[in-house]
């Protein structure tokens, strides 16, 4: 079977490694200069990329402030005895507002500019965090979730309008025809923002054992330094409609089905990482195992369990916070930080390696839908293994803590490697798909499934890690094993959904490759009469070439 390979190879003695050729050259046509390659620094100069590295840098300072003010909130809400429902409840406007931001950031870029749409954003982020210095000890449960969740609003709405600016400058310094150019350069900058995401995870549980107050003025200060560069740098027309004005119609205009399905499937593809990491995650980190719990007399909180107090009237070992849970590892909130900030951080990097590392040398470089299904069921796997193991087996059963840190380290590892990869190309489909004059009101709507994926996520696992799991009495909570394994059970679900979804879209013709010699769904396009040019290399092997819309295409007989 002949196999294809992208690129131009480097050597001619391998018979991979033949130089492809269009069918219309001549042997002794004129050898065109070789280009100049530019440095990287060249290119961050020049006048075409100056857009990208103004957008990008203040997309990347924003992205640590956003991971440490989610971190800052959920950490000090757990001090404060707030169940996993109602710190989930805390950040549901914080999503919501992105299903309607991402409308309206679409039509507000197409219309009036990324600048505007990243100077909004960001002053949005400073309002922010400038409300949860409110947030009071004195106030009720009721108070502070209704306060905290406004609060989270504008965050959320700065998220989502700092984000359109990160992902559509991308297409807009891209020309059309270099579709692996274009999947590399998404992939980098979404990758690097992620991992500047698990930065702020880190450093925002860092700052909150220094104090609360500090922890919120760091992430002021970051947003003032990105302030000037997107102000005085910038365009004001750049992401504007061309051809017409944007209106709303545009932005519910769903004349772009292969969009539209991409859109479905991500929505499922975050829900399925939400439903376990958000929330259940770290109050599973932080709750103190269920032994003793209500049932050992104590003088001192050291003589409890780690995350347990000694209750000033029962004397007897109590939850420091019941709502949150037991039958956790106990860790400290900088653990906790470090251990999610490490998640983000591998799965950044990860992601903007994919086309190097993954889809390259496996065939599948400019992706299609047929790699987001392979990568989509295998996205199912690390779920479906922890969702199994944490409702079964002995390790979690017993409350083996070294068995279950081993087995939570070996899962979010290989998740965040899978989901990497899934969201690279993701974040590459929307951007191929997006038509060029609508990419910004196309990358909105996009986006809007994601936070709608994000909201059924967080909303989700606060119901299912609070209510499942048996009731260990008022000082202990509920044992929180249960609801954890279920929140793994519900991802698992999702990806299989987003997988499903996804073959629903129209771009297989390519097919699909895994590897060198191994293709699973054979390319439509070499059906397809075509004239072809056959050399022959030092080897003797036949060489076929053709010529693909967006780059040359080289079929080697294996």
């Amino acid at each position: 079977m002949g196999e294809r390979t992208n690129g131009t190879p480097s050597s001619t003695a391998d018979p991979s490694a033949v130089k492809p050729m269009n069918v219309e050259d001549k042997s002794d046509a004129p050898t065109a200069p070789e280009e100049t390659k530019e440095s990287f620094m060249q290119a961050a100069r020049s006048e075409a990329l100056r857009p990208f590295v103004i957008i990008s840098s203040s997309y990347l300072l924003f992205t640590i402030t956003d991971g440490a003010i989610r971190m800052i909130v959920l950490l000090h809400a757990y001090t404060k005895s707030f169940s996993a429902l109602e710190v989930a409840i805390m950040f549901t406007l914080y999503e919501l507002a992105g299903v309607f931001t991402n409308l309206a950031a679409g039509f507000m870029g197409a219309k009036w500019g990324i600048k505007f749409t990243l100077v909004f954003g960001l002053t949005l982020q400073i309002f922010s965090c400038a409300l949860l210095f409110g947030w009071k000890d004195e106030w009720t449960k009721e108070q502070a979730i209704v306060y905290v969740t406004i609060a989270q609003m504008f965050a959320g709405i700065a998220k989502d309008l700092t984000k359109l600016g990160g992902k559509t400058v991308t297409k807009l310094v891209t020309p059309e025809e270099k579709a692996t150019k274009l999947f590399k350069l998404v992939s980098l900058i979404t990758g690097w923002k992620n991992s500047l995401k698990g930065v702020g995870y880190f450093l925002g549980s860092a700052l909150l054992a220094v104090s609360y107050e500090a922890a919120l003025s760091v992430m002021i200060v970051l947003i003032v330094l990105a302030m000037p560069w997107a102000i005085l740098g910038l365009d004001k027309d750049l992401g504007t409609a061309k051809s017409k004005n944007a209106n709303w119609k545009d932005v519910f205009k769903l004349d772009n089905t292969n969009l539209n399905y991409l859109c479905a499937a991500r929505l499922f593809l975050f829900a399925s990482r939400d439903f376990w990491f958000e929330v259940p995650l770290p109050f599973f980190l932080r709750s103190p195992t269920c032994d003793g719990l209500g049932e050992d007399v104590c003088t001192l909180s050291s003589d409890c369990t780690a995350n347990a107090i000694c209750g000033a009237e029962s004397m007897l070992c109590e939850n420091v916070n019941p709502g949150g849970g037991c039958g956790g590892l106990g860790a400290d909130r900088v653990v906790v930080g470090a251990l999610l900030g490490g998640y983000i951080i591998l799965y950044g990097q990860i992601q903007s390696w994919t086309p190097q590392l993954v889809t390259g040398p496996l065939g599948q470089t400019p992706p299609n839908k047929l790699t987001e299904v392979l990568w989509g069921v295998v996205n199912c796997l690390p779920t479906l293994v922890m969702g199994i193991v944490a409702m079964w087996s002995p390790a979690f059963q017993d409350g083996n803590k070294g068995a279950m840190t081993g087995w939570i380290i070996v899962s979010v590892v290989s998740f965040a490697i899978v989901f990497a990869i899934n969201s690279s190309i993701h974040s590459y489909l929307v951007v191929s798909y997006a038509k060029m004059d609508k990419v910004a009101v196309s990358v909105g709507f996009y986006y809007m499934s994601n936070a709608l994926g994000r909201l059924l996520g967080t909303l989700g696992s606060g119901v299912l890690y609070t209510y499942v799991g048996d009731d260990m009495g008022e000082l202990a909570g509920t044992n929180s094993v249960k609801g954890l394994a279920a929140c793994f059970f519900a991802g698992t679900i999702s990806s299989l959904i987003a997988a499903l979804i996804t073959l629903k879209i129209d771009d297989d013709k390519a097919g699909l490759k895994c590897g060198s010699c191994w293709t699973i769904v054979a390319n439509q396009e070499d059906d397809e009469e075509e004239e072809e040019d056959v050399v022959v290399d030092d080897a003797g092997q036949d060489i076929k070439h053709k010529e693909d819309d967006n780059f040359i295409i080289t079929e080697v007989e294996c």
